[in-house]
């Protein structure tokens, strides 16, 4: 079992809603993600989704591309991530931690660091760092039945994404090896883009529910607190990212964790 379930669990036990902030590796500054996640729990965050930086970003709109584009110039790649998690994990044994990317770094990873036929580098440092849960953007169900497999054998939940277009079977295929909590996708289009509608959710998570046993996260829109307590009248988390990196952009280094420290903490209480 990772982290999630139990964070979950006690949420719950609360009457509380988990709150999940997602922010690029290394950005804007390539030693800044570990203060900055210690900053988000301080604020009120339960869950953190890391970003790893990759090249082509299909699900991810220009805000966090662009974080995406100044991380890999500042040199960061999955190593370094893995290592601003240890460095995380230093200080904070509790808040779990879900890596959220693409298959490219993944099946890099494994190449350069020595994957076997039964084994994956990935899995096996991403256990070691400290890492929970992994999102990967471009694994479909069907495809991750062994790479669900090892991440449980190492104590992590593989999440999906679901979708306002996902079908009745495709809830239930990611049923089957979801674990940790899923991802509702709750905009047609990429991070950031649109106006959420939050009808629309409301009739959406009833049918996730029929197939998923899993807590429901809801991202993509969320922008604000008014929109961040609306949505978690209905799901079990609130994702929250683009604006997140909107905010710290153009912060001196200084200013970074505080800056995202205060916007999570608006978001919090209007949560409780």
């Amino acid at each position: 079992m990772s982290r999630i379930q139990p964070t979950f669990a006690t949420l719950k036990a609360q009457g509380r809603k988990a709150l999940i902030p997602f922010v690029t590796a290394g950005f804007p500054y390539a030693d800044i993600t570990p203060d900055l996640m210690h900053a988000m729990v301080t604020a009120g965050a339960d869950i953190i989704e890391l970003g790893v930086p990759f090249s082509d970003p299909m699900a991810d709109g220009p805000v966090i591309q662009k974080a995406g584009e100044k991380a890999l110039k500042l040199g960061i790649g999955t190593r370094e991530v893995l290592d601003m998690v240890r460095a995380f994990r230093s200080k904070d044994n509790s808040t779990p931690v879900v890596l959220m990317g693409y298959a490219n770094p993944v099946e890099r990873y494994d190449i350069k660091h020595g994957a076997g036929p039964t084994e994956s580098a990935f899995i096996r440092d991403a256990a070691q760092a400290g890492v929970d849960g992994v999102l990967i953007v471009d694994y479909p169900p069907e495809e991750c039945v062994e790479f669900a497999a090892r991440l449980r054998a190492h104590n992590m939940d593989l999440i999906f994404l679901l979708a306002p277009t996902s079908t009745s079977a495709r809830m239930a295929q990611v049923a089957q090896l979801a674990s940790g909590y899923v991802y509702y996708v709750s905009l047609k289009g990429v991070t950031g883009a649109g106006t959420l509608d939050v009808g629309a959710v409301e009739a959406m998570l009833p049918r996730i529910r029929q197939h998923v046993n899993v807590p429901v996260g809801v991202g993509f829109g969320i922008r604000d607190a008014a929109t961040a307590k609306a949505i978690s009248k209905v799901a079990d988390a609130v994702v929250i990212g683009s604006k997140i990196i909107q905010l710290i952009e153009n912060q001196p280094r200084d200013k970074v964790a505080s800056v995202a420290h205060d916007f999570l903490k608006e978001i919090r209480m209007a949560l409780d």
